[in-house]
């Protein structure tokens, strides 16, 4: 069959396929019995908004992946490539989520009562560095 398209014809097959899978997103999905419905990488409970306001705050996708040791460089590509096409829904579940924070704890505190809070497994360090105290008050260990 592609054997007898033309150029044209095959051309406007593939923009076909592009528009009828452009809101395909390998390895991300949204289901509601998984943390509320909120776009995750495929396997984890890890939110796509969490990945993307992490890396706003400066963290490297390396430093991501040594947190998150079930994560890959390919889940990071596809957070990153669903983000380009959802800014909007990213921002609003980064913005929900900041109103969760106290603004008086400091930045770094703040990102890991939400983690905490959404039953997130974080960076392996901050069990030695935090504690929650009773009413999920971050305190800092040092």
């Amino acid at each position: 069959m592609l054997s007898e398209m033309t150029r044209a014809e095959k051309a406007e097959l593939l923009r076909w396929i592009v528009r009828d899978l452009g809101d395909d997103f390998p390895e991300i999905e949204s289901r509601p019995d998984v943390m509320g419905g909120v776009p995750c990488i495929t396997r984890t409970r890890i939110p796509v908004w969490l990945l993307e306001q992490a890396r706003r705050l400066g963290t490297s996708d390396a430093d991501l992946l040594r947190d998150y040791p079930t994560l890959t460089v390919q889940d990071l590509a596809n957070a990153w490539n669903f983000v380009r096409s959802h800014r909007a829904e990213i921002d609003a579940q980064i913005e929900a989520n900041e109103e969760f924070s106290p603004s008086s704890l400091p930045q770094s505190e703040s990102f890991l009562r939400v983690a905490r809070s959404l039953n997130l497994d974080g960076p392996r360090d901050w069990s030695s560095r935090f504690t929650c105290q009773s009413g999920g008050t971050a305190t800092s260990d040092e």
